[in-house]
């Protein structure tokens, strides 16, 4: 199935709570995405105007610049997309990139190509 573009605005305030390196569970090993960059996970608390906070993980390739733990931050280029491994499946989130919510935006055609796969 195809990525899905996301509106990341209908998500309301989002905040940061955790910036790390996706390993693989077996090997240990820093994944990395077609063009051999490091994939970062993002957690990030989003609470839609109205509704309840939820937690959601967002792979990034390349280390997101200038997020820290505890800030307001903007999904850029925010998509959705389904999988199946091994029998299991889920949602996963994936974005052009994550930046302060300060930060100037840049479409997200300006952030270079990005895989049609994303991390699992």
């Amino acid at each position: 199935m195809k990525n899905l573009p996301l509106d990341a605005a209908r998500l309301g305030s989002a905040l940061c709570v955790s910036v790390e390196e996706k390993t693989d569970p077996d090997t240990g090993q820093v994944k990395a995405d077609r063009d051999g960059l490091p994939v970062w996970t993002v957690g990030v608390a989003v609470r839609p105007e109205g509704r309840k906070t939820a937690l959601i993980e967002v792979a990034v390739s390349g280390e997101p610049v200038g997020v820290e733990i505890g800030q307001a931050v903007r999904l850029v280029g925010l998509e959705a997309f389904w999988w199946e491994m091994n029998g299991r499946m889920g949602l996963s989130f994936r974005a052009a990139s994550v930046v302060p919510a300060s930060a100037p935006v840049r479409p997200a055609s300006a952030e270079g190509p990005r895989a049609s796969g994303g991390a699992k």
